[in-house]
């Protein structure tokens, strides 16, 4: 029997936000600090105990997008420098790579990881790469033993983009531990939250120095230590910088989403694994199972929608799910349909068949801790009706 609707529509990707969040964000106003401060600084020091790195390698920002653009600048990427990463992923990765001046080059993705394929990037290179960004597609660690191995044999750069994947491990080592930088996301839709924000891990502390210099603007102190109570503090612009720093408010979010982090992950898991068991002989394509010696972030569930094989497109069933009241994702189409790129680059979709394909398919289903089990039977039942009608 199907399960009945919950009444009311089931968003795609919504945060769990409980008390402890609700009073830290009013706590910070009542504060009159709103700006970078204290909480930000917990924020950091929390977040490098969760993924067991100095204090002094971290800093928090206002999103991942600026913490690619920034780590970018801190590597050195200069212009014409050629910096490889997926064609299958958001397109901020490939953005910051623009906006530092360097050159993106897309590769194609293997068909069971969706995650960049190393030989094909090893192909890609050539006098003028100078790093390479691996994306941890859907909360799945990418093959991180292989592409540093690659990196170190031509010594590139290595850049994770960990915008899904803050519990993600490879071989019992958290990912953004891997390279010269890590590079976390904390929006809305994401694992942990802060509204929008993004994190940087870096291997060296002049690194980070850097970068938070360069995410306020270029000058040598933040608000916190000009204003605060041990005095005011003459601060030196040293660089151009960006308005890229976090807020004591989004921290404050973020600092009990962190709390939480694991038990979220539990209860992904598990919808993840129901998701996995209900669609198993269903008309669909549904994900590899995570590898072994790995941890899955369970960021994303993606299903891949075939007309030949399901009677429908992955278009009409974006809107008959809609239609059901569930929102639904599209984790993304290959970069290479991208107009901009396509003019600017000249990337063709038939260069890139997998990622292409999948980006035709792929549909994501709703995947947050907060769904209610009555949620997740009637995701998994209206799911199967559409395809099986």
């Amino acid at each position: 029997m199907a399960s009945d609707s919950p009444g009311k529509f089931i968003v795609f990707g919504a945060p769990d936000i409980q008390r402890s969040e609700i009073d830290e964000v009013i706590d910070s106003l009542q504060s009159g600090w709103l700006g970078t401060g204290p909480k930000v600084q917990r924020f950091e020091n929390n977040f490098a105990a969760y993924r067991g790195v100095p204090n002094d390698r971290v800093a928090a920002l206002n999103s991942c997008t600026a913490a690619l653009h920034v780590s970018m600048l801190a590597a050195g990427i200069t212009p014409g420098d050629e910096v490889i990463t997926t064609a299958m992923t958001f397109c901020a990765t490939v953005n910051a790579v623009i906006h530092a001046g360097g050159v993106p080059v897309p590769v194609d993705i293997e068909p069971d990881s969706l995650n960049i394929d190393p030989e094909q990037l090893e192909s890609k290179i050539t006098p003028r790469t100078r790093a390479i960004i691996p994306v941890h597609f859907a909360g799945r660690p990418c093959d991180m033993d292989r592409l540093c191995q690659i990196a170190d044999k031509h010594e590139l750069i290595v850049i994770e983009d960990c915008a899904h994947a803050i519990e993600t491990e490879w071989r019992g080592r958290p990912v953004g531990t891997f390279g010269d930088f890590g590079c976390f996301s904390f929006y809305v839709t994401k694992n942990v939250t802060t509204g929008e924000g993004g994190m940087v891990i870096a291997r060296s502390v002049e690194a980070i120095e850097r970068i938070k210099i360069l995410s306020l603007h270029g000058m040598t102190k933040d608000a916190w230590h000009r204003f605060g109570d041990q005095g005011y503090k003459h601060y030196q612009v040293v660089d151009a910088g960006f308005k890229y720093n976090m807020m004591d408010l989004q921290a404050a979010i973020g600092i009990h989403q962190l709390s939480r982090v694991e038990p979220a992950w539990e209860r992904r898991r598990e919808i993840w694994a129901r998701y996995q068991e209900a669609f198993a002989d269903a008309p669909v394509g549904t994900p590899s199972d995570p590898a072994a010696d790995t941890r899955h972030g369970h960021h994303l569930y993606t299903l891949t929608i075939d007309a030949d094989t399901c009677g429908l497109t992955r278009d009409e069933f974006l809107v008959r799910m809609q239609e059901s009241g569930i929102g639904v994702g599209v984790h993304y189409q290959c970069l290479a349909v991208q107009p901009y790129y396509i003019e600017q680059f000249d990337w063709r979709r038939d260069d890139y068949p997998v990622a292409s394909l999948f980006g035709d398919t792929t549909v994501s289903l709703p995947l947050t801790s907060r769904l209610t089990e009555s949620e997740v039977n009637y995701i998994i039942d209206s799911t199967r009706a559409i395809v099986a009608s």
